[in-house]
């Protein structure tokens, strides 16, 4: 799922600044056909489209949600007391449909009309999923369509967005979206990262990598014992002169057990000339 913030800065319902508390989600259908969510958004982002604003629009054409108020900010979506309570999304409805009245409609060409609806139930299926976590709510108690809004008291009388799986011969209904929004978020952690996730991901693989080979280094010092390959060629002259001289003569074995830090002690005196030549 894309989410494209296109925040309705210039709508009244925004420049208002009210804020709800969540306790549900209301899901829309737009009732034209319209299938592309920029032309919403292009058109209530004014400061005379005072009669309407929700939170999100589905394209049709792409599924993308542009995001077009703040989730906890109040819109002006389902009328009545819906309003301080619900987010209201929308989803947009194919171009080959007509209204002919109310909530009925022709459709011109069905499998378009049925890929566009395909695509909006789906997107908002996620987004719900997402909302729902978000908020701590439960998607079987906490989602109503703005139909069943009305037949709660809380919404004005509307039919959207049954009227719309309905008329283009789907079998989706409330109860259907209900579970799958469910399911959604049972099953979350099996579904296959997103590019961007992916690369999250792997970002976070190469900085505890990056990290376990310090704190590996820390824990694990490397012991220089002998005047030989492992030690560092920066180090190999001062260790010399400092054996020759019997500065360095090390334990019973002989093994001088030098870390890091002391090879760095010992080249620095001796740079600045406390071994002499």
């Amino acid at each position: 799922m894309q989410i494209v913030k296109s925040i309705l800065t210039n709508n009244p319902c925004y420049k208002a600044g009210r804020k709800i508390s969540v306790k549900g989600l209301m899901l829309h259908s737009v009732g034209c056909p319209q299938p592309s969510a920029r032309v919403f958004v292009q058109s209530w982002n004014g400061p005379n489209y005072n009669s309407a604003c929700v939170h999100a629009f589905i394209d049709a054409n792409t599924g993308v949600v542009y995001q077009t108020l703040p989730w906890d900010h109040r819109g002006w979506h389902g009328g009545g007391s819906s309003n301080n309570t619900h987010i209201g999304v929308e989803m947009c409805e194919p171009s080959v449909i007509k209204y002919t009245g109310g909530s009925s409609f022709t459709c011109s060409d069905k499998a378009k009309a049925q890929e566009c609806v395909k695509r909006t139930y789906d997107s908002a299926v996620e987004l719900f999923a997402m909302l729902c976590t978000m908020f701590n709510l439960n998607p079987m108690r906490d989602i109503v369509s703005h139909k069943e809004g009305y037949a709660l008291g809380i919404a004005t009388n509307h039919g959207d967005p049954e009227h719309l799986w309905r008329g283009v011969g789907l079998n989706y209904t409330m109860d259907s979206f209900r579970a799958d929004v469910k399911k959604k978020m049972e099953n979350k952690e099996d579904e296959p990262m997103t590019n961007d996730e992916r690369k999250k991901f792997n970002a976070l693989v190469d900085a505890v990598g990056t990290l376990t080979k310090k704190v590996d280094k820390l824990e694990h010092k490397m012991i220089y014992s002998w005047v030989d390959e492992n030690m560092p060629d920066w180090a190999v002259a001062t260790v010399t002169k400092l054996k020759k001289k019997g500065y360095l003569q090390g334990d019973k074995q002989g093994k001088l057990n030098l870390d890091d830090n002391m090879l760095r002690m010992l080249v620095i005196n001796d740079r600045a000339g406390i071994y002499g030549e």
